[in-house]
């Protein structure tokens, strides 16, 4: 079973490296080649868009042709996009490939949450879930760093990220345990989320609109500011690792205090963080770097805040629906923030893609003080759980965190906050 555990988890590294350096190799590249800022934003919404598509259909697929089929379907299609990018030098082309390489992420990490959540015991879970959660974060971080290395509009760059897309396939598929029955895909329910706290469905798509904007459209910050590639590399790495660093204190503080009012101080700290970042852009690389890493220490947190304030008011057989609405969600702020910051980025200057974030979590607070006022929060907790945005499968893996504080499974209010 361990083995086989080394084995997915090899294959989510190697997937990370290859899709999460893509990003902004394309933002560079599409620099070098003279695309607009608009259809350099337009390559993230892309795949955002086919990262819900493989949402969608992935588990269908995995019914049809089992785990080990479908993630070398996926990963086909992802090298394709990749190897596709030098053959065809359009920005419209490519946003198609950016499709194919969200159709492959999130095709493939299904499969690889599903093969999880069928091989853990309550004796193997906590450490299979904690090495999960780190190699997935540790490889985002490496592929940030992937952009030193990488040369932009090259086809040794281009190529090298479809090698390593292409050796995701190499330990899932060599393994010789036993691919797990294909288990029922969740009902995607977007309302349910809504009817269980629209405060966390606001939450999750401004959490889409930091993450995906600052992933996405973050290098052509850096490039205005002046940033070299190694340093953007940097850049971005920062915001990982803040957002990584902020998991514990803010983990407790949402099982402490009322998760609202975490919500919102989140917000406020997340708009300082704008404000330094923008005052400190000509302070010079270690100024930028810490407040990229700042940045990250506000916002990344507030998708898993949501989420657990979400599961507050949810029964445990509503657990696995509610976490693929919320990822829903997440997809349409996904699908919409990076385009959205290019077009400012292209009107008004770099500046403008923290002011577009901080007006963004200034509604949140609104809201979260409107929602406060509207209905009293309840005793009925779920412990925080740093939830990664995967796949809508991913709540089958942590719905017995969620559940161990739980004594009694009554149904919530319909219409709790």
């Amino acid at each position: 079973m361990m083995i086989s555990f080394a084995a997915l988890f090899s294959s989510v590294v190697l997937l990370q490296l290859s899709s999460g350096g893509v990003g902004p190799l394309d933002v560079l590249s599409g620099t070098v080649l003279g695309f607009s800022r608009q259809q350099i934003g337009l390559l993230g919404s892309a795949h955002f868009f086919g990262f819900f598509l493989g949402c969608w259909f992935a588990p269908r697929l995995l019914g049809s042709v089992g785990h080990i089929r479908a993630f070398a379907a996926f990963t086909a299609a992802g090298s394709i996009g990749l190897l596709a990018h030098m053959m065809v030098i359009d920005p419209y082309a490519w946003a198609l490939m950016r499709v194919a390489s969200g159709l492959c992420v999130a095709g493939c990490y299904t499969v690889v949450e599903a093969w999880l959540q069928a091989k853990v015991t309550n004796e193997t879970r906590g450490r299979a879930m904690g090495t999960y959660r780190m190699m997935d974060m540790s490889g985002s971080l490496a592929a940030q760093m992937l952009i030193g290395f990488l040369a932009p509009a090259s086809y040794v760059s281009y190529n090298l990220l479809a090698i390593l897309c292409c050796a995701a396939l190499l330990p899932i598929t060599l393994s010789k345990t036993t691919q797990p029955e294909t288990p029922r895909s969740p009902r995607l329910r977007p309302r349910l989320a809504y009817e269980r706290s629209p405060l966390a469905v606001a939450g999750v798509i401004v959490a889409a609109l930091s993450s995906a904007s600052f992933r996405m459209v973050g290098p052509i910050y850096g490039q205005e500011v002046g940033l070299t590639a190694p340093q953007i590399a940097y850049f971005l790495g920062a915001f990982v690792v803040g957002g990584a660093i902020a998991q514990i204190p803010v983990g407790w503080l949402a099982d402490t205090y009322d998760r609202r009012k975490v919500l919102i101080w989140l917000s406020v700290a997340a708009i300082a963080s704008c404000g330094v970042t923008m005052g400190t852009a000509h302070l010079g690389v270690t100024g930028i770097l810490l407040s990229s890493a700042l940045f990250g220490l506000t916002t990344f947190p507030i998708f898993s805040v949501s989420a657990a304030h979400a599961h507050d008011f949810a029964s445990s057989q509503e657990r696995v629906e509610l976490s693929a609405a919320l990822m829903f969600w997440f997809a349409m702020g996904a699908i919409a923030a990076p385009y959205g910051a290019s077009v400012l980025i292209d009107a008004y200057g770099p500046e403008a893609l923290f002011v577009m974030l901080a007006v963004g979590h200034a509604a949140l607070i609104v809201f979260g003080v409107a929602r406060m006022r509207a209905r009293p929060t309840t005793d009925r907790r779920t412990p925080f759980v740093f939830v990664p945005r995967t796949s809508f499968v991913v709540g089958r893996l942590f719905r017995r965190d969620r559940d161990k504080r739980i004594k009694d499974d009554v149904p919530p209010q319909a219409d709790a906050d």
